[in-house]
């Protein structure tokens, strides 16, 4: 009788392990998303400096009872001005944002401001990079909907477009209110 060899087994199992995978991945809920660890804890402590002439917030104002959208954005950053319109208009509407300028020059940051509107109700500046480590972004923008004890309830890395603000930003708001 032919004996088989180990070795000959091993092919087959990575390629069921890798199926398995790519199988899992084809029917998550939204392929293309970015998962978060900081969903359900608490936003992490702001690092952040003050962007010249404007007010700043801090950890307390995360926990202020209000939900709030924490807006991570550069002047550099083309998706930002796509969607600068929309955070005005969430601003309009009575939802409070707060910006966070990511590794950006200040007098840069001012411009893009003057230029195209201050949606913010303050806002900070992470030259180093340091906060958005903690608080796990992989590029701007990147939004927060955090809750009123400062608990982060949704994650949009990417623009905030009008298709993501309907799908996915106001379902958060409902449930959290």
């Amino acid at each position: 009788m032919a004996k088989i060899s180990p070795l000959m087994v091993i092919p087959p199992l990575v390629f069921l392990g890798l199926a398995s995978l790519f199988l899992v991945g084809m029917f998550r809920d939204d392929p293309e998303a970015l998962p978060s660890a900081r969903i359900g804890q608490q936003a992490p402590a702001l690092q952040i400096t003050e962007l010249p002439g404007k007010a700043l917030f801090d950890d307390e104002t995360l926990r202020d009872g209000n939900l709030k959208l924490v807006n991570y954005w550069a002047s550099w950053c083309a998706p930002c001005r796509v969607e600068h319109p929309n955070l005005e208009k969430l601003r309009a509407e009575g939802l409070p944002i707060y910006g966070i300028n990511y590794k950006d020059d200040p007098d840069n940051a001012l411009d893009f401001l003057a230029e195209l509107g201050d949606p913010y109700e303050a806002v900070g500046a992470d030259n180093s990079g340091r906060a958005a480590l903690d608080w796990g972004v992989y590029g701007v923008p990147e939004t927060y909907l955090i809750d009123g004890d400062g608990n982060i309830l949704l994650r949009v890395a990417g623009p905030l477009v009008q298709r993501v603000i309907d799908s996915q930003l106001r379902p958060a708001l409902e449930k959290a209110r």
